[in-house]
């Protein structure tokens, strides 16, 4: 049993993080989601605490907030980290360092030992584009795994790389993570 923070970016797939968050719920791991602000335009956060049993957040500051500093308390918590779905822009900000949201703070707050998964959704031109690549190669580098995402068809209704890879292949990777 771990502690796993599941990032979510704004993406179609973020139907699979629940299914995701579910599943590794249902494996014993407490998991804890923290939403973008435009991902919890697409699904209510309290869906996922519903799924969990555990808190859900998008704000680090304001009525939910929980803690004195909650980044530091999520990082401090979490065995590992997962970010399903990642957007382009949540992978741009993540490899930037940008700690402009609860997203980017608990990213930068998780001790560098800890496991980070990454699992990119977008369009096909998008996951192909010369930024996003560079982005995906920092990441790597800073110790990121990333599950490179499957081909098929996408929302936006056309075919190509770029679907979130399904959930049990991710609960599977992350079982090899913890």
């Amino acid at each position: 049993m771990a502690n796993i923070v599941l990032t979510c970016g704004a993406s179609v797939a973020i139907y699979k993080a629940c299914d995701l968050a579910s599943k590794l719920t249902q494996a014993r791991h407490r998991v804890r989601s923290v939403l973008t602000a435009n991902a919890a335009k697409l699904i209510d956060p309290q869906l996922f605490a519903a799924l969990t049993g555990e808190p859900a957040a998008v704000e680090e500051y304001g009525p939910e907030k929980r803690t004195a500093m909650d980044h530091i308390d999520l990082a401090t918590w979490a065995d590992a980290l997962i970010v399903a779905p990642a957007s382009a822009d949540l992978i741009a900000r993540l490899a930037l360092g940008l700690a402009g949201d609860l997203a980017g703070t608990v990213a930068l707050a998780l001790p560098a030992k800890k496991p980070r998964l990454l699992c990119p959704a977008m369009n096909p031109h998008m996951f192909a584009a010369p930024p996003l690549v560079r982005h995906l190669e920092t990441l790597r580098r800073d110790g990121w795994k990333v599950m490179e995402p499957d081909e098929g068809h996408m929302a936006c209704g056309v075919e190509g790389k770029g679907r979130m890879c399904e959930p049990a292949a991710i609960a599977r990777a992350v079982e090899s993570l913890v």
